[in-house]
C-alpha cells in the first residue's frame, strides 16, 4: 500500500508530501496525532516546497546581475545610507501603492547592489521583479522593434509588479533612448512600480538621453510618487581595490577576471 501511496503522489505531482511522508507517519504514529493534524503537516510540506519552487523561478526570470541581499551589505562603510528606510521599503508597501523609487548618488556607493537586494526580498513576499541596466532596456527595444517584436519585448517591461531600472548615467543612450524610456514610465506610471538608480544628477538626464523633452516627461511622471533616495559617502570598489562591499575582506585569486559584466553595466 505504501508504494501504491507514493506512486499516486509522483502522479499528482505532490512531491512535497511524497518526500516528507515517512517522517510525517513515524511522527503521527509517535504523537498519536489525528487525522486531521496528520493531514495538515503534510499538505503544509507541500505548500512550503511549491513556495520555495515560486520564489526560484521568479528569482531566476527576475534576470538579475548579481545575487545581492540586505544582510551582505555593509551598513557601516558608509553611515550616511539610512539602513532602516531600505528595510521599510523591503516591505513591499511602496510596491502596494504603486509607487516609485529612485536612488540616486555617485558611482561606487552601493545603489546597485541595494535595488537588487530589495527586489529579492520582494520576490520572497510574492512581488514579481524584472531587473535591467538601462543601456540593456534600450537595446532590447531598439534590436526587437528592428525584428517586429516591439510589443513582446515591451511587455516584459510592463508586466512585473516592480520593474528596476539601473545604472542611469554609467554612458549616454542611443538614439531614440527617450522614447522607449518615456513609453515605459507612461505606461506603468500609477500602475505599476518602478525602481531607478542613477549617479547623474537630474537635470544632466536630458543630455544621456539625448532628448530633453523626453527626459523632462519621464521626471515629471517618474517623480510625481517617487521616494528620492540620496546615497553619499566613499566607493566601495575605490576603497577596495575594486571590489563591492561584501567582498572586501575575501582575496581575489584573478583580480583581471573579477568583473564578468562589461563596463555600462558595474554596479553602481
Amino acid at each position: 500500500m505504501r508504494s501504491t501511496l507514493l506512486h499516486m503522489l509522483k502522479e499528482l505531482r505532490l512531491s512535497g508530501l511524497r518526500n516528507s511522508l515517512e517522517v510525517r507517519l513515524q511522527e503521527a504514529t509517535s504523537n498519536r496525532l489525528t487525522h486531521a493534524e496528520f493531514l495538515e503537516l503534510v499538505l503544509q510540506d507541500e505548500m512550503s516546497v511549491r513556495d520555495d519552487r515560486q520564489i526560484e523561478r521568479r528569482t531566476r526570470l527576475a534576470c538579475f546581475r548579481d545575487q545581492k541581499t540586505l544582510a551582505e551589505f555593509d551598513w557601516d562603510f558608509n553611515r550616511t545610507i539610512r539602513r532602516k528606510l531600505f528595510f521599510d521599503l523591503a516591505s513591499g508597501e511602496f510596491v502596494r501603492q504603486h509607487r516609485d523609487v529612485l536612488l540616486i548618488g555617485p558611482p561606487g556607493v552601493g545603489k546597485s547592489h541595494l535595488a537588487q537586494a530589495l527586489g529579492r526580498e520582494l520576490i520572497r513576499s510574492g512581488v514579481t521583479v524584472f531587473y535591467r541596466s538601462i543601456f540593456d532596456t534600450v537595446r532590447d527595444l531598439l534590436h526587437d522593434e528592428a525584428f517586429d517584436g516591439h510589443e513582446k519585448a515591451m511587455a516584459r517591461y510592463l508586466k512585473p509588479d516592480l520593474l528596476i531600472l539601473d545604472d542611469m548615467g554609467m554612458k549616454h543612450l542611443p538614439k531614440r533612448s527617450g522614447e522607449y524610456l518615456f513609453e515605459i514610465i507612461m505606461r506603468r506610471h500609477e500602475l505599476k512600480s518602478t525602481l531607478m538608480t542613477s549617479n547623474r544628477p537630474l537635470e544632466d538626464w536630458g543630455k544621456l538621453i539625448g532628448d530633453v523633452p523626453a527626459a523632462t516627461a519621464i521626471l515629471d511622471r517618474f517623480l510625481q510618487a517617487a521616494e528620492v533616495v540620496e546615497m553619499t559617502g566613499r566607493s566601495f570598489r575605490l576603497a577596495n581595490g575594486g571590489r563591492s562591499g561584501d567582498d572586501r575582506k575575501k582575496p581575489r585569486k584573478n583580480p583581471d577576471a573579477s568583473e564578468s559584466s562589461p563596463p555600462e553595466d558595474e554596479p553602481s
